[in-house]
């Protein structure tokens, strides 16, 4: 198991790398002047060349890469241009935010995708069945933008059961209840296309184990169906740790449209206006961040993986 996840560790070091290397190249050579972006079309030539130079548009790419992957080795992720504070101050919060909201979404997919995959696979030939199945495929083809207007329209607008925006009432001090009130509405929102996802492939790879031999040779011991479906759903545990991991990585990066539209401070929300007023340190910090948390959530399930079936750490 220790040299599995050492040579796990040692193939994440160039993907790493490779990552750093799309991420500021994709950042560096987006259509528009930050220069221009930050101080107006009508800004004198020398205030133009004095920010240019202090934030080291003025020098070679191939330079400026290797500068900024020297600073973020060492944790500076540089300064943010509109802001004037260090990037790292600034996505850390937000980073806090958007695992949060990733953190309550992740666990309605798993909760839901269970019970769906569970209850069609109990059920193959049924009516839970198609219920079932058309539930998880109605979750996948929704759009998330669509969806999140209409959950704001119908609860927050409509009924005024929940808020639809921010983190928090300013009027009530802001207190668990209500933190989790405004949580709601984006979690739920976000979380409807993994969820779906998860129930299909969580349902097939169960069906398959509950019709092996091994299924028959637990019946046939006496056991349960309690039993057996305990047995069997261990067996189809990495199909659904594998399809659970990627969607949590999923989720860490895809929440820009929920955190926009609900106006939460997280890290899609802060890339998005970063993104607007062509803030590049902040966007290729908070690119980065994500890229590498995608990496380290496939090390994870990677781990899991191996811990659960021996077969996969030879």
């Amino acid at each position: 198991m220790t040299r599995f996840l050492r040579r796990r560790l040692l193939l994440a070091v160039p993907t790493l790398l490779g990552v750093s290397v799309v991420v500021f190249a994709t950042v560096a050579l987006v259509p528009g002047d930050p220069v221009t972006a930050f101080l107006g079309p009508g800004a004198p030539a020398d205030a133009r060349q004095a920010l240019a130079e202090r934030i080291g548009l003025d020098r070679p790419l191939p330079v400026r890469y290797l500068d900024w992957l020297g600073h973020t080795l060492t944790g500076d992720l540089g300064t943010s241009v509109s802001t004037q504070r260090p990037v790292a101050d600034l996505l850390l919060p937000a980073l806090g935010q958007t695992l949060v909201l990733a953190g309550a979404a992740f666990a309605l997919v798993l909760a839901g995708g269970v019970l769906l995959g569970t209850l069609g696979a109990l059920r193959p030939h049924g009516w839970t069945k198609r219920l079932t199945g058309a539930a998880a495929t109605l979750a996948v083809s929704a759009p998330q933008y669509s969806v999140a207007l209409l959950l704001t329209a119908v609860f927050a607008v409509h009924w005024h059961l929940l808020p639809a925006s921010g983190t928090q009432d300013a009027f009530t001090g802001g207190g668990p209840a209500d933190q989790l009130r405004h949580l709601v509405l984006p979690a739920t929102a976000a979380a409807l296309v993994p969820l779906g996802l998860t129930a299909r492939v969580h349902r097939a790879a169960l069906t398959t184990v509950l019709g092996s031999d091994l299924a028959d040779g637990l019946r046939a011991r006496g056991l349960g169906r309690a039993a057996v479906l305990r047995h069997c759903a261990h067996n189809a545990s990495p199909a659904l740790l594998t399809i659970g991991g990627l969607q949590l990585a999923y989720l860490l990066e895809g929440v820009v449209f929920v955190e926009t539209l609900f106006a939460r401070p997280g890290l899609g929300r802060l890339l998005y206006d970063a993104l607007t007023a062509r803030d590049l340190p902040l966007v290729q910090g908070g690119v980065l961040l994500v890229a590498t948390a995608f990496v380290g959530v496939n090390l994870l399930v990677d781990a899991a993986h191996a811990a659960i079936d021996p077969r996969v750490r030879s």
